[in-house]
């Protein structure tokens, strides 16, 4: 399988903000959350903050790796984040091409 079989899937980790930080963090540690992130079979592409959100992650995964990365957001941040998880893909190219028609 290619690199153009893979899925780029943006998750999107929302805080819990009924928890302050002290107490996402204690969570998210116990958990693993950060020692063992990304899981298995998916490779990171960015992570970035978004302020009073929380973070917005693009990961490059297999078709076959979906499970596992759900399963790894169910037993290592639901407590600390509400999440959704998008498949999606660079448009960045594709811009570039209209921009230079």
């Amino acid at each position: 399988m290619g690199a153009d079989d893979k899925l780029l899937v943006t998750v999107i980790l929302r805080h819990d903000q009924s928890k302050n930080l002290d107490e996402i963090m204690g969570y998210l540690k116990e958990t693993g959350f950060y020692r063992e992130f990304p899981p298995e079979g998916c490779e990171l592409v960015s992570w970035v903050v978004a302020m009073s959100y929380g973070f917005i992650i693009h990961l490059r995964l297999e078709p076959s790796a979906l499970r596992n990365l759900n399963r790894y957001i169910e037993q290592k941040a639901w407590g600390a984040f509400r999440y959704e998880v998008y498949p999606s893909y660079d448009f960045e190219p594709i811009a570039r091409k209209f921009k230079e028609e």
